[in-house]
């Protein structure tokens, strides 16, 4: 990523070029892209290819203004990240569905982040409603964030009974908690972004994935609350849990929330994509 491009984003975020790779500047940078770029899938239901290139990321996020899912907002968050001098890992976790079952291999990217000030933190600013902030990596202690009340555990066999040599070898391990149940398992294993094709080809195309259930876009608020739209139904969360929904009845009214709550302006509403089943 070179200075007009790392100018550029951030431009898109609001944000001022940090002086140094400070866990400050960490913190001020991760809230910012959750303000304003959004957790979104809506290139799967435009028939839009998921490319995990740098340069198409950029284009996406940066150039079109759009938002993504964890690989490209993680993936190109990490690479500013990189560019402004902070050493940057990506990292495969799996999230945990119902009944504590985790999910396929590269199910998540997360980010290892190491500041100037000598700190490892866990960054994601693609996983929808989630922290608001980096989780301090080697804290087992519980972290208060906005997002809720978070740890980083060592992580115990799966819910698949993995036991032996391979649960030894899953020791190191990290399961994430929100409000004590976890949410995903990190595996700590250095990865690179291609790693992560195949997770994205899944979850674009697999009748199993939620992301081809329904459209959805959602970003936090500036007040801390959330916006998110889903299908169409506009759902507005206040910061103490107050939720207010409305139904939108046309197009226009759904390319409207896209373009003003969102940011993001499109020439079409996005239709639900079918599941490929063979």
């Amino acid at each position: 990523m070179d200075s007009a491009q790392v100018d550029a984003y951030l431009r898109r975020l609001g944000a001022e070029y940090p002086a140094r790779p400070t866990l400050d500047a960490l913190r001020a940078l991760h809230l910012l892209h959750l303000r304003t770029v959004p957790f979104e899938n809506l290139s799967v239901h435009l028939g839009e290819e998921i490319v995990l290139e740098e340069g198409r990321l950029l284009d996406k996020v940066v150039g079109g203004r759009r938002g993504g899912f964890c690989y490209e907002l993680n993936g190109v968050f990490g690479a500013l990240l990189a560019a402004l001098g902070y050493e940057v890992t990506l990292l495969a976790a799996r999230v945990y569905g119902d009944g504590g079952r985790l999910g396929i291999p590269y199910d998540h990217m997360v980010l290892l982040v190491r500041t100037a000030d000598g700190g490892d933190w866990l960054a994601d600013v693609g996983f929808g409603a989630h922290s608001h902030g980096p989780l301090a990596f080697g804290e087992r202690a519980e972290q208060d964030d906005p997002g809720g009340t978070f740890r980083v555990v060592e992580a115990g066999p799966d819910a698949a009974g993995v036991r032996g040599a391979e649960a030894t070898a899953r020791a190191a391990d990290l399961d994430v908690l929100r409000e004590g149940r976890p949410v995903y398992r990190v595996d700590i294993r250095p990865r690179v972004l291609d790693d992560f094709v195949s997770g994205a080809w899944w979850h674009s195309t697999s009748p199993r994935s939620h992301f081809l259930q329904s459209t959805v876009c959602s970003r936090i608020t500036e007040d801390g609350g959330r916006i998110t739209l889903s299908g169409r139904r506009l759902t507005a969360t206040a910061p103490d849990g107050g939720r207010e929904e409305r139904e939108l009845g046309t197009d226009e009214e759904v390319l409207t929330a896209y373009r003003e709550h969102f940011g993001i302006r499109l020439d079409r509403v996005p239709v639900r994509r079918c599941a490929d089943t063979g």
